[in-house]
């Protein structure tokens, strides 16, 4: 099994960039010098002993000593050579080796054994990696696998959910104009109490088509138009506040801002989610008129938006529950809704690479959420 190579390793720095190899050969050359070194300075030594004409049995010392010396030379040459060749095939080329191998599953084969035979430790340790190794890729597999089904069921969700929601509306439509028609046309033989069932059902069949609109919103993201690209969010707003125009006015609301920036998304969207803000910003206001303001300031890589309003509020022990789909804190018959908007809202800014939340401290009554998007590409 072959995936994305790992990234290159940290550089060595300081003695640590030379490799073990090469501390071995520095020791032995030098070990090798202060040897020979030795050898001729004792042997000039010895030469000039016998120079100085000594006494017999002096000089047979001598001879002994020298023999000594000459096997003591020869078992320390013959211990080097065999201390060299240990190190040279039990540490050096096994560690060669291991590394080799550690190299080729960092290229991408993470089914690639690792394992030195010699010596006792760095065996142990090529087990230990190799048995994290497998569990590692043993892992990735069954996460892989899971990702998969997972992709595969959610695209089957959301084309049964589009599929459904598309196919009901027609008898939906049916239902809330037959329903309509069969009130104009007996309307007169009709008492009050058929009336408001006739009612009850044109509304039902409304808010089942809202929802069902809604839902579809809700499934969409990320999957049709989810380009993103440089956008103004200032002009997604207004976007918004132009489709919101006719609330706005009913209202009397009032809507400040600040410069908006250009950040990195896709402007049918961003104008979907200003719009869900405003409008329950309005929605939800106290006996005051309405009034929201709405700013952006720039965190690192991210710009991080406010919306504040001046009206009922939301419990901060609320502030996970409500951005849950079909969750709601009033009756509908207080607040119309779904209760999909802000389930919509986070939805759209998680996409984008951002995050939603409510803020628990807001400046005054009212609610203040906020949200963060990433800057467009080059923007300082």
């Amino acid at each position: 099994m072959s995936i994305h190579p790992l990234p290159p390793p940290k550089a060595p720095t300081g003695l640590g960039r030379l490799p073990v190899a090469r501390w071995f050969l520095v020791i032995g050359v030098l070990a090798g010098f202060a040897f020979a070194t030795g050898v001729v300075v004792t042997m000039s030594m010895i030469a000039h002993a016998r120079a100085l004409g000594p006494r017999p049995e002096i000089a047979a010392q001598l001879d002994r000593l020298n023999v000594a010396l000459i096997v003591l030379f020869g078992v320390l040459l013959a211990g080097g050579a065999g201390l060299a060749f240990v190190i040279r095939y039990a540490v050096l080329k096994p560690i060669d080796q291991l590394t080799e191998q550690v190299r080729t599953v960092a290229a991408g084969d993470f089914d690639h054994r690792l394992g030195v035979d010699r010596p006792a430790e760095l065996s142990e340790l090529s087990s230990h990696v190799d048995s994290m190794r497998r569990r590692i890729v043993s892992a990735w597999r069954g996460a892989a696998d899971q990702a998969d089904e997972l992709r595969r069921s959610n695209g089957e969700l959301e084309q049964f959910a589009y599929v459904a929601s598309h196919d009901l509306q027609e008898p939906l439509r049916k239902v809330a104009s037959f329903t309509q028609m069969l009130e104009q046309r007996y309307g007169p033989q009709l008492d009050d109490r058929a009336r408001q069932y006739i009612h009850y059902a044109v509304d039902g069949a409304k808010r089942m088509q809202l929802l069902i609109n809604d839902l579809l919103d809700f499934s969409r993201v990320g999957r049709v138009s989810g380009e993103r690209v440089p956008t103004d969010s200032g002009e997604a707003l207004d976007r918004a506040l132009e489709n919101l125009s006719a609330t706005i006015e009913d209202t009397g609301a009032t809507i400040t801002r600040d410069d908006l920036p250009v950040v990195e998304g896709n402007r049918m969207q961003l104008t979907q989610l200003f719009q869900n803000l405003v409008e329950n910003a309005v929605k939800f206001r106290s006996e005051d008129p309405p009034r929201v303001r709405l700013t952006a300031e720039r965190k690192g890589d991210m710009w991080e938006f406010s919306c504040s309003d001046n009206g009922i509020g939301v419990d901060p022990k609320y502030a996970d529950r409500i951005f849950l789909i079909f969750q709601r804190l009033h009756p509908r018959d207080v607040y119309p809704g779904t209760g999909i908007g802000l389930a919509l809202c986070r939805k759209i800014v998680e996409y984008h690479g951002g995050q939603l939340w409510l803020d628990a401290e807001p400046a005054g009554h009212g609610t203040t959420f906020r949200w963060t998007l990433p800057a467009a590409g080059g923007d300082a």
